[in-house]
């Protein structure tokens, strides 16, 4: 793991500017400014001080965005596409939601806990049924929803090979996405090439992986095969701008930067999306 970021974890530095990623700044003059909602799970979710330096990239869209765009990131830690909507957290992002502004919704990883009856879906059948509630609650606003298919979670045969772990999840929403209409970005696709190309070790530098007294936060190491450090959270937010070409005030320059300093994130004292 690079210097640089051993020393900011230990330090537990963070940027100034977490306030923005979920609570609603005051509209421009003039009108309502464009703002991107979240909805998904916790590899999206922005977290709090005491999880640094966890971090989900809804949480890193505004690095790649221009400054009069807001991003509302409404993922929740634990949600499928049924319990999210259960819980009211649909409702009120389409409460806030306005004309023009974009809705990205990405779902699937507790969807697959079918055992679950409050957040097991199946693919072809309950897990489409509930992703059209989103793409009809946008559409209803005359907003624009865009479907983000499960990010991929690091894994790795014991000869370095990855391998998928989403089912038919992802193919479910690709489908949905054709027949609706709907504008997709692969993530599964996308972050599966990423890992395949970073290999089993550096993968190590995108996710929730640890040294023992690395972090006060996971003083005994973590190695999390599923979440996000800041790195890696800025590096899929990336990629979702990227290829979301209908994403307002997509900052061209950002994108091509090769590099993004961890230190952008910052962590607020709370969830936002749980206050």
């Amino acid at each position: 793991m690079q210097i640089q970021r051993r020393t900011l974890l230990r330090a537990g530095l963070g940027g100034t500017i977490a306030g923005a990623l979920t609570t609603a700044a005051p509209a421009a003059a003039g009108g309502h400014r464009p703002t991107v909602f979240v909805a998904g799970d916790s590899t999206a979710a922005t977290y709090a001080v005491a999880d640094h330096p966890r971090a989900g990239w809804g949480q890193a869209l505004h690095v790649f965005l221009r400054h009069h765009v807001r991003v509302v990131n409404e993922a929740l830690s634990g949600a499928s596409s049924k319990s999210f909507a259960d819980l009211g957290r649909l409702d009120r992002i389409l409460t806030g939601i306005r004309p023009g502004d974009v809705l990205l919704v990405s779902f699937g990883h507790n969807d697959e806990k079918t055992t679950d009856p409050a957040r097991g879906t199946l693919p072809w059948t309950t897990f489409q049924d509930h992703l059209r509630l989103y793409l009809d609650g946008a559409r209803a606003a005359r907003a624009r929803a865009i479907l983000v298919t499960p990010v991929e979670r690091r894994r790795f045969t014991a000869d370095g090979v990855p391998y998928l772990s989403h089912g038919e999840y992802p193919d479910a929403m690709r489908a949905l996405a054709e027949e609706t209409r709907t504008p997709l970005i692969d993530l599964t696709a996308l972050s599966f090439a990423r890992w395949e190309a970073l290999g089993p070790e550096a993968t190590k530098d995108e996710f929730l992986w640890l040294d023992a007294g690395e972090s006060p936060n996971y003083p005994d190491g973590v190695q999390d095969n599923t979440h996000f450090q800041a790195h890696g959270a800025i590096e899929l937010a990336r990629v979702v701008v990227a290829h979301g070409r209908g994403i307002p005030g997509r900052d061209e320059r950002a994108l091509r930067r090769a590099t993004i300093p961890d230190d952008v994130l910052s962590w607020p004292a709370t969830r936002p999306a749980e206050s």
